[in-house]
């Protein structure tokens, strides 16, 4: 599956508030170019799906996007690639902390920029997990809880 034209994460000069529903939409397509997966795409889409689903419902969204873009892309769950579980739930869950406390009054523009100063920097869970925690097999395959400090 494609859709025309690439598809791109907003950039600041951008309409996100218009670039967004065609990046979710290519998402749940599992349309979204191997290339244009980045992780801040990864992040601008999991914020959309934290500010309308519930935790729970953004997580299942999140994840079953994910293993549909992975499988997509031919990319292959293995002890050391592939879909991640302990990061998409950690990062879903300081997401969800975000939209809690963000009145996002600004826009989605704003919002988005927010969360990317944030927790943008693509070690961010490295504040909570050290780097062999994060990277077991056990943290890919199921949820591990952060063993530095909590996530928020």
């Amino acid at each position: 599956m494609s859709v025309a034209g690439p598809i791109e994460a907003p950039a600041a000069e951008a309409a996100p508030d218009l670039e967004m529903p065609r990046l979710v939409a290519a998402f749940e397509q599992g349309a979204v170019p191997q290339a244009e997966w980045t992780h801040r795409a990864h992040l601008l889409v999991g914020l959309w799906y934290a500010s309308r689903l519930p935790e729970a419902a953004a997580l299942g969204a999140m994840r079953a996007g994910i293993l549909r873009l992975n499988a997509a892309h031919g990319v292959p769950t293995t002890p050391t690639r592939g879909y991640h579980e302990t990061i998409t739930r950690a990062y879903l869950r300081v997401i969800a902390r975000f939209v809690e406390e963000d009145e996002g009054l600004d826009g989605w523009g704003g919002r988005a920029e927010r969360l990317l100063a944030c927790c943008g920097e693509k070690d961010y869970l490295l504040r909570h997990y050290t780097r062999d925690r994060l990277l077991s097999s056990e943290a890919r395959f199921g949820w591990v809880e952060p063993d530095l400090r909590p996530l928020p």
